[in-house]
C-alpha cells in the first residue's frame, strides 16, 4: 500500500493544473459524496465563506476537503449528530480553509502524528490512517500549511492555507 500510494501520488503531482475555483460548487460535491453518511448521522454543516474563489488544482482541493469532511463525521461520538463549520477567509497572502467538528478531539500525543502515514487518532472509527497524510502532502506541496486545534471531549478545527501568488 506504501509503495502504491506514493506512486500514484508522484504521477498524479505532474499531471495537475491550477484552475479557478469555486469554493461553494467543490462543498457540494464533497457534500454529495458524503451524503450517505450525512443522512445516517443527521450531521449539520455549515459555510460561512469570505473567499469563494481562488485559484489551486480542483481535485487536490476537494480530496483534501472530502478528507477533512469525512473524519469530522466518522470521529463524532455516536451519541451526538456531527456539527461541521467550513470556513474559508484571506490571511497573509493565504487563502484559509477552515473545517471544525464537534467530535472527539485529540490529546497534544496524537496531535503530533496525526499527519503522518497510517497514523490514526484511534483505532475505535474504521480508517487507513492516510487521509490527514494525504491532507498534509497536497496542502505543503503547493507551498501551504495546516494548523490544527483540538481538545479531548471538545471538538477539532484543522485550518489549510493555501498560498496565492
Amino acid at each position: 500500500m506504501d509503495d502504491l500510494t506514493e506512486s500514484r501520488w508522484e504521477k498524479q503531482k505532474y499531471q495537475a493544473s491550477t484552475e479557478l475555483i469555486d469554493l461553494p460548487n467543490i462543498l457540494e460535491d464533497v457534500r454529495l459524496s458524503l451524503a450517505p453518511q450525512l443522512i445516517e448521522t443527521d450531521a449539520i454543516i455549515r459555510q460561512d465563506l469570505k473567499v469563494s474563489e481562488f485559484t489551486f488544482v480542483r481535485r487536490k482541493l476537494r480530496s483534501v476537503l472530502y478528507n477533512l469532511m469525512n473524519n469530522a463525521i466518522k470521529y463524532t461520538p455516536e451519541s451526538q449528530s456531527p456539527e461541521i463549520l467550513v470556513q474559508s477567509f484571506k490571511e497573509d497572502g493565504y487563502v484559509v480553509i477552515s473545517v471544525k467538528d464537534n467530535g472527539i478531539g485529540m490529546g497534544p500525543e496524537v496531535q503530533q502524528t496525526i499527519f503522518e502515514k497510517f497514523k490514526r487518532a484511534t483505532k475505535m472509527v474504521d480508517g487507513s490512517g492516510v487521509g490527514l497524510y494525504l491532507v498534509n502532502t497536497i496542502v505543503t506541496q503547493a507551498g501551504g500549511k495546516i494548523d490544527l486545534i483540538s481538545e479531548p471531549g471538545h471538538g477539532t478545527e484543522i485550518k489549510i492555507f493555501l498560498k496565492q501568488d
